[in-house]
């Protein structure tokens, strides 16, 4: 009899334990699932529902969602691209639906409203603006792909036009690929402090270095020669002074070329530029940021594109001698 009290009492305290475990494990589950549901809901909201006015979004040829995602983040456009990416996950084939293309988007509109928007193609064209080009170049080859409107002034933000395959509308105008590549710019340089000088050193590595190794090196050279004083004499500043319709960066530089006079001859003008020359990779911009340490005050380019260095004048003469 009192064992078999035992085992009842020992049987009831079980099954309180037991509903114990079982009340706080539901407590827990509801708790997550409205921690969730909190998230979930302020996630794919509106960032701001009061700003209807519109961007241009590119979603470029082999992107993927959490580069996309990111990519509208950094736009302003979503709130969270964890959200996001498990939206186009579950609700959009994940991502097999979106499509490369720009689109028109706005900060009041919802993750959903702005996933199920990229799955609707527009009638585009690709353009592709190589890196190095002067604004002139980039004028002449919209023009050439039926890009129509007056150009305006492209040159008071020379350097800014961000190179690169674009998706646009055919019915884009050139004020509209200004905007679109000046807004890719500043998306691409946040957060590297890309200052006026930065920009113009960024440009002159472009034109004269061709690779990630030589870029920093010729940036170096380059502020190297600045702080000693010595005149850069970079050849590209001189292609851009005497540049002309058909030929913007003459090959062949002649003494009269060397001796013209003009702000951008770093022949005859110690220091920089007075502003960029052409609109310079990424790549270059990181070197002109981050210049190699180096002794080296010459380079040069052979004829197969391999970059020579050089200490000394004396150096630099024998490459001369040796590669060209």
């Amino acid at each position: 009899m009192l064992m078999k009290a035992m085992a009842n009492s020992v049987g009831q305290n079980l099954r309180r334990f037991n509903l114990k475990k079982v009340f706080l494990a539901v407590g827990v589950v509801v708790l997550a699932a409205a921690a969730g549901f909190f998230w979930w809901t302020i996630s794919v909201s509106p960032v701001n529902l009061a700003d209807n006015k519109t961007q241009t979004f590119v979603v470029a040829k082999g992107d993927g969602v959490r580069e996309i995602a990111k990519n509208l983040k950094d736009s302003g456009l979503i709130r969270d691209p964890v959200a996001f990416f498990l939206l186009v996950r579950f609700q959009l084939n994940n991502g097999k639906d979106i499509q490369a293309g720009t689109f028109n988007l706005s900060p009041s509109m919802p993750a959903a409203e702005i996933a199920n928007s990229l799955t609707i193609g527009l009638d585009d064209m690709w353009i592709l603006i190589p890196e190095g080009w002067r604004s002139e170049e980039i004028i002449t080859y919209l023009q050439s792909v039926g890009v129509s409107g007056d150009p305006g002034n492209w040159k008071a933000d020379e350097g800014k036009y961000f190179p690169a395959r674009y998706s646009v509308p055919k019915t884009i105008t050139m004020a509209g690929v200004k905007t679109l590549m000046r807004q890719t710019f500043d998306q691409k340089t946040a957060g590297l402090n890309v200052d006026e000088k930065t920009l113009i050193l960024a440009s002159l590595v472009e034109r004269e270095a061709k690779t990630e190794t030589d870029r920093p090196i010729v940036a170096g050279i380059l502020e190297n020669r600045l702080a000693a004083g010595m005149p850069l004499q970079v050849d590209a500043t001189v292609q851009y002074a005497v540049g002309k319709t058909g030929n913007w960066w003459k090959r062949d530089l002649t003494q009269e070329d060397l001796d013209i006079v003009s702000p951008y001859n770093t022949y005859l003008n110690s220091g920089l530029p007075p502003a960029p020359i052409c609109n310079p990779g990424l790549s270059s911009i990181k070197a002109a940021l981050s210049p190699a340490k180096t002794d080296y005050l010459y380079y040069l380019t052979d004829s197969s594109g391999v970059m020579h260095y050089a200490k000394t004048l004396s150096e630099h003469n024998q490459n001369v001698a040796k590669y060209l």
